[in-house]
């Protein structure tokens, strides 16, 4: 019974262990294909800072004039493919469709996590957990400090994890609660984008937003959790008192 849930999660971690090297190849690549064009643009940037600074972003008309708008689509559909993936090998690794979610989330976390471990040991990057990156481009960039998805991925594995151990029930509100934690979280990464787009640098970061979306997901989850910790102790005392 125990290999029945550490199997699959030591499949999604060695899974995403190897994922997040895969992408923080990628990214290697690509900050070098397009620093000439953001050196055409932005040639006053700090010399010292190239490594570490991503902003100000090309906007789309840079793009479109530096000739790299197929790189773009290129990206972007790369970034779709990487869900599906995701997606795909939390699907093989249980056959229980009410697992699914956690089995994604294990592989998302831990592949997102590494992304930046790898990252530092390849190009010395992010500088500390408070470096901006971007997050996502789907369907606007989502921008933040390095520390915000970290610790969206630290509570994705936690959480994943308890729920392949532990038969959770989670109920329509429970879900609903998760779901809107997760759209808060998203709309403090995406607030910013349209000031992002037009090629300017970050505002400081909406962590009280951030803040408020994990705490709405954490507790819809943790309330779950704790209902089935206490659903087979109501089950127990009612079968003594029978």
């Amino acid at each position: 019974m125990v290999n029945a849930w550490r199997k699959p999660i030591v499949a999604l971690v060695l899974f995403g262990v190897a994922f997040g090297y895969l992408e923080a190849a990628v990214v290697s690549y690509l900050r070098v294909l397009h620093e000439s064009a953001r050196q055409r643009f932005y040639p006053n940037r700090a010399p010292e800072r190239q490594p570490d600074d991503l902003f100000p972003l090309l906007t789309l008309e840079q793009v479109r004039t530096s000739g790299e708008s197929q790189t773009l689509a290129i990206e972007v559909g790369r970034e779709a493919a990487t869900m599906l993936m995701l997606a795909a090998v939390a699907l093989a690794a249980t056959s229980d469709l009410g697992r699914w979610g956690a089995a994604f989330v294990i592989a998302f976390g831990v592949w997102d996590a590494t992304f930046y471990l790898f990252l530092k040991l390849l190009l010395g990057w992010p500088a500390s957990l408070l470096t901006w990156d971007i997050l996502f481009l789907i369907p606007v960039p989502w921008v933040a400090p390095v520390l915000a998805p970290v610790l969206v991925s630290a509570a994705m594995i936690a959480g994943g994890v308890w729920r392949f151990r532990r038969d959770i029930r989670l109920g329509p509100w429970h879900a609903a609660g998760i779901l809107l934690g997760g759209l808060v979280i998203v709309v403090s990464f995406t607030v910013d984008y349209r000031n992002i787009m037009a090629g300017g640098l970050p505002r400081p970061f909406h962590w009280s937003v951030f803040a408020l979306g994990m705490a709405i997901g954490i507790a819809s989850f943790a309330h779950a959790a704790l209902s089935a910790l206490v659903r087979p102790r109501r089950q127990d005392a009612d079968d003594i008192t029978k």
